[in-house]
C-alpha cells in the first residue's frame, strides 16, 4: 500500500542549478534553484520558476536572460552557499572565489568554473502561485572538454551533476548507467 502525502513538491530527481545573472547596473549574481526542467524540444528551452522576492527574479526581469551552471559534485558547497545568501547584499562569486564569465550569446553571466552552461534568452514569464516561470530559450550550451565522451557529448558520469531532495533538503550523486534508452524496454513490444 502507498503513504499519501498530500499536495507537496516531492518528485525526484530535482536539479541542482546555478542561474547567473546581472543586476541594473552589471553586478553579477548567481543563484541556486531546483525548481526547473527541460520544457521543449524545438526550440531547445528550459523553464526555471523564481519567486519574485528573489533578487535573480529583478535580474531576469530588467535583463530578459538568464544562464544556468550546472555543478559537479566538487562545487556543491558553492552551490549551497548561493542558495544560502542573497546577492542584494553579497558578492557571490567573490565570497566562493568562482568566477563570473560574460556570456557571449546573452545578457548573463555563467559560473567558469562549473563544467556545463546553458545561455538562455527569455521568451515566455509565467506566473504561477509564489512562483513565477521563465522560459528561456537554450542559445547555447557549452561544456568543458574534459567531461566531454568519446563522441564529442557532454557525459553524465563526467559531469558529475548534483540532485536535490526538497522534502528532506539532501543533496546526492546521480548513479550509474543502467541501460540505453529507447531499447532496454523494446521487450514490451
Amino acid at each position: 500500500m502507498k503513504k499519501s502525502f498530500g499536495p507537496k513538491t516531492l518528485i525526484y530527481p530535482t536539479p541542482v542549478w546555478v542561474v547567473g545573472t546581472y543586476d541594473k547596473d552589471g553586478k553579477p549574481n548567481a543563484m541556486t534553484i531546483a525548481w526547473g526542467g527541460i520544457c521543449c524540444s524545438m526550440p531547445p528551452c528550459v523553464a526555471i520558476s523564481l519567486r519574485e522576492a528573489t533578487y535573480t527574479y529583478g535580474n531576469i526581469m530588467e535583463r530578459k536572460a538568464f544562464t544556468i551552471s550546472v555543478p559537479s559534485e566538487a562545487h556543491v558547497r558553492h552551490a549551497d552557499y548561493f542558495g544560502m545568501v542573497s546577492g542584494r547584499n553579497t558578492d557571490k562569486f567573490s565570497a566562493a572565489g568562482l568566477t563570473p564569465e560574460k556570456s557571449d550569446l546573452v545578457d548573463a553571466p555563467y559560473v567558469k568554473e562549473f563544467p556545463l552552461v546553458l545561455e538562455c534568452k527569455v521568451i515566455q514569464t509565467i506566473q504561477i502561485g509564489i512562483h513565477t516561470q521563465f522560459v528561456g530559450e537554450i542559445m547555447d550550451v557549452k561544456a568543458d572538454e574534459s567531461v566531454l565522451n568519446e563522441n564529442g557529448l557532454p557525459d553524465i558520469e563526467k559531469i558529475k551533476p548534483v540532485i536535490f531532495c526538497p522534502e528532506v533538503r539532501a543533496y546526492h550523486k546521480v548513479g550509474n548507467h543502467i541501460g540505453e534508452a529507447f531499447s532496454i524496454g523494446k521487450d514490451f513490444k
